[in-house]
């Protein structure tokens, strides 16, 4: 019982900062077909459903797979958190939230990719470094990123850089150390994971570079669509990714 008042104060903590902000009489109202706006505020509604669901699922499945479903929860409860003020900025000013994105980026991006070296934990012993060569990499590939699209960089060198980073965690999660452990070790509903979670890294984290390379070195492109297609793939690499985890763990259980 304890847990789950724990749960419940948690998720209430989602809708203080929103509810705050709407009692604090800046908040604009959305607009009739503004499509951006309301791509913000359904992803929004869609993170903190899901962060309820991955807590509440830590707290039923438990046992070694509790830290992996937790950080998932942390992933979209972050992300909603930085949506919710995202959706306001838009709507009120019409400006792309870039240094709100980042934030949330430079948050989730990483507990992401730790999540490869948690579900490889929960079914075996995993060398630390695993762990470092992920964090590494994503901040190799984030802070340029976010120094280029912010204008404290060159945009080209902010992107070659970044994705170097990108490149380094494909290795290491195609043929490194952490990919050798879960083709040898892992259990066949981890290895389905793994391997839905590697390819969303591949496919579904292609969507941002894409959008930098549009938006900043390809003449420009409409800031309303850049940021459709931003929060679209938020929905795929964030919520999506979480379901992935919570498959290996409810089927890691459910044949024990």
């Amino acid at each position: 019982m304890k847990k789950y008042l724990i749960a419940c104060f948690s998720i209430a903590g989602l809708f203080a900062g929103q509810t705050a902000l709407a009692a604090s009489g800046d908040t604009t109202m959305l607009q009739s077909g503004d499509f951006v706006g309301y791509s913000f505020w359904l992803i929004s509604m869609a993170l903190a459903a899901s962060t309820v669901f991955f807590l509440m699922e830590s707290l039923r499945i438990g046992g070694k797979w509790a830290t992996s479903l937790t950080v998932s929860a942390l992933v979209t409860f972050i992300a909603a958190f930085h949506y919710f003020y995202m959706r306001e900025v838009w709507v009120s000013t019409g400006n792309t939230p870039t240094d709100f994105r980042y934030i949330d980026w430079l948050l989730t991006v990483p507990l992401l990719m730790i999540e490869f070296y948690l579900i490889l934990s929960a079914i075996t012993k995993v060398s630390g470094s695993v762990f470092w060569k992920l964090l590494i990499g994503t901040l190799v590939m984030l802070v340029p990123g976010y120094m280029g699209e912010a204008g404290y960089l060159n945009a080209t060198v902010g992107f070659v850089i970044g994705m170097i980073g990108w490149a380094y965690i494909l290795f290491e999660i195609f043929a490194g150390e952490a990919s050798r452990v879960a083709a040898n070790e892992a259990t066949p509903a981890v290895q389905k994971s793994y391997n839905l979670m590697k390819w969303t890294v591949t496919i579904g984290w292609a969507i941002y570079p894409i959008g930098y390379f549009l938006g900043y070195l390809a003449g420009g492109t409409d800031m309303g669509t850049l940021n459709i297609v931003y929060n679209l793939a938020d929905v795929l690499n964030k919520i999506a990714f979480g379901l992935f985890i919570w498959y290996a763990a409810n089927e890691d259980t459910s044949g024990s």
